[in-house]
């Protein structure tokens, strides 16, 4: 009777026994992720106020075509597939959005919409989100186009220099190189699919590895949002600065 009573519980959206007030978890999910995928949107189909200084937007890196030679859009539509496509089909963000947008489910123990026939990421579109472990491979490029971004910050008219925005860009790819390498698929190629490490082709460096990448792992929903909220913010400091808004404060 009990099983009866939580299957009827869960039968429609919203239905369940949970005395908490589960919803509030998905608050954050969709204000802030509404809020990032609406600014994003709109920076990436700006076209402009994507570099001051020595200073490059990071949803703008690598720069391609920025005078418009052959492309007539703005030039971060041609790198946007990669990064984005990366979170898209990250496990934590998965969870999040799926919760949040799709209520599926609203949360752990709450029904989700009737009839709803359960088919997970076998069919289109969502069959797509297996690529993820090729994006990681996508992701990692873009990670050093952006390091190298940080490197050319802290160079001002041929001197070294440091500025605010050097500060910012330097936390910002430490915090996406983070969220990036504590990745579930990083955390597989190295070691997740061992049986053996002392079998297995350089086991003990591979384990080694594997044991700090699972440490990162283990936090990986907070890289997720620092990252996701320093790249933002990075992006929308450089506009600042670019459109004559806000002055950079060199500190060296």
């Amino acid at each position: 009777m009990a099983d009866s009573s939580a299957a009827n519980a869960a039968s429609h959206l919203g239905s369940t026994q949970r005395r908490d007030a589960w919803w509030l978890e998905n608050v954050p999910f969709i204000v802030v992720l509404g809020a990032f995928a609406i600014y994003t949107t709109w920076r990436a189909f700006e076209g402009k106020f994507y570099s001051a200084g020595p200073y490059l937007s990071p949803f703008y890196s690598p720069l391609i075509d920025p005078q418009h030679h052959w492309w007539p859009f703005s030039p971060a539509i041609l790198i946007l597939a990669g990064p984005l496509g990366f979170r898209l089909t990250c496990y934590y963000y998965r969870k999040a959005y799926y919760r949040a947008f799709f209520a599926d489910p609203p949360a752990c123990a709450v029904g989700e919409p009737s009839g709803r026939k359960y088919r997970g990421e076998t069919a289109f579109p969502f069959i797509l989100q297996n690529v993820h472990r090729y994006f990681f491979y996508i992701a990692v490029v873009f990670v050093a186009f952006l390091w190298y971004d940080t490197i050319i910050a802290f160079d001002f008219d041929g001197k070294f220099g440091i500025g605010v925005g050097t500060l910012i860009m330097l936390a910002n790819i430490i915090l996406l190189s983070t969220y990036t390498f504590s990745c579930h698929s990083l955390r597989h190629l190295i070691g997740g699919k061992l049986d053996c490490f002392s079998c297995a082709t350089l086991g003990p460096p591979r384990r080694s590895a594997w044991q700090f990448i699972t440490t990162l792992n283990e936090r990986h929903m907070f890289w997720a949002w620092a990252s996701m909220i320093s790249v933002g913010a990075t992006d929308l400091y450089i506009r600042l600065v670019a459109c004559g808004a806000l002055k950079d404060i060199r500190l060296l």
